[in-house]
């Protein structure tokens, strides 16, 4: 075993991959996601609210001061942002949330887009929820689907640029978009980072990478470790490209296939950061430990040779 392995018996902490500026803050690159707080809409009966409260304490208690959620992140009986704002509450005063607009949701699940008008509503349902004066980062989530939408963002995001400038958001972002209308979003407001769907076999955002990289943007993939392909089914389908790959490079690190998928999109840039969600403790840990996994140049060179989606 190497210095670059990741010791089982002992649980590095999110600092251990570094951090990144959102805006006025720092944030270590290895986050959280709140999705799977709740459980999701599929599972037969919701989260435990005791365990999914006990994985968020064990995640500031770990080093995450970055968390990802959004209003629209519930089943009937469950709320991610209900569930931040009951374990964490008071705030650690290094914690940033982030959450995301655009969507809404009925009762039911089903979505339906907001007009700009409404993004304001919005904006206080979260900042209601999750028991706060302001939010600290707000992304223009584009679309209520995976599939990336055309059209012009700029009504939308300046909607929220004027939420800004009323102190009810502290920095912007924007999420599910093509590079044009990154550039459109940053003609109007600073944006501080971007979400979009990326990782091991699914890199057809490089460009928007690179871009991010270069505006000093952080780049804020969702689903980075995923082996399936989102929405194909409820569950997603199996997607078995690179597993060989990839379970070469975790067997020589004692390291998880996901840590080994989590590590390879940190290596991609400084800017780039993670936001992986579980409801499982044990998960939550190998999660945040992916961020000390350091990749030789041999093995990106090997995981970089992946067959991926265009």
């Amino acid at each position: 075993m190497t210095s670059n392995d990741i010791i089982v018996n002992s649980t590095p902490t999110a600092e251990a991959a570094g951090t990144w500026r959102l805006g006025d803050r720092t944030v270590n690159r290895v986050g959280f996601g709140a999705m799977r707080l709740t459980g999701m809409p599929w599972d037969e009966r919701p989260r435990d609210r005791a365990d999914a409260i006990a994985v968020l304490r064990r995640a500031i208690e770990l080093g995450v001061n970055h968390i990802d959620t959004a209003a629209f992140y519930f089943l009937p009986t469950r709320s991610a942002n209900e569930l931040i704002s009951t374990a964490l509450q008071p705030y650690p005063e290094e914690l940033v949330l982030t959450t995301k607009v655009g969507p809404g949701r009925s009762r039911d699940g089903a979505f339906e887009y907001a007009r700009p008008d409404q993004l304001r509503a919005q904006v206080e349902e979260n900042i209601r929820q999750l028991g706060l004066d302001h939010l600290d980062v707000v992304n223009l989530r584009w679309g209520t689907g995976l599939d990336k939408e055309p059209g012009s963002v700029a009504e939308h995001f300046g909607a929220l640029a004027e939420l800004r400038e009323a102190g009810l958001i502290r920095h912007l972002g924007i999420s599910n978009i093509v590079t044009e209308q990154l550039i459109e979003a940053m003609a109007i407001a600073p944006v501080v980072c971007v979400q979009n769907r990326y990782g091991l076999i699914e890199r057809q955002d490089e460009a928007l990478v690179e871009m991010c990289a270069a505006h000093g943007i952080a780049f804020v993939p969702f689903f980075a470790v995923a082996t399936s392909v989102p929405g194909a089914t409820p569950h997603g389908g199996h997607d078995e490209t690179g597993e060989s790959e990839v379970a070469e490079v975790a067997q020589a690190h004692r390291a998880t296939p996901a840590q080994v998928r989590l590590a390879w999109t940190l290596h991609q840039g400084a800017h780039v950061l993670a936001i992986s969600g579980t409801g499982n403790l044990a998960h939550l840990e190998e999660n945040i430990a992916a961020g000390a996994l350091r990749l030789s140049n041999d093995e990106l060179t090997l995981l970089d040779g992946i067959t991926t989606t265009a």
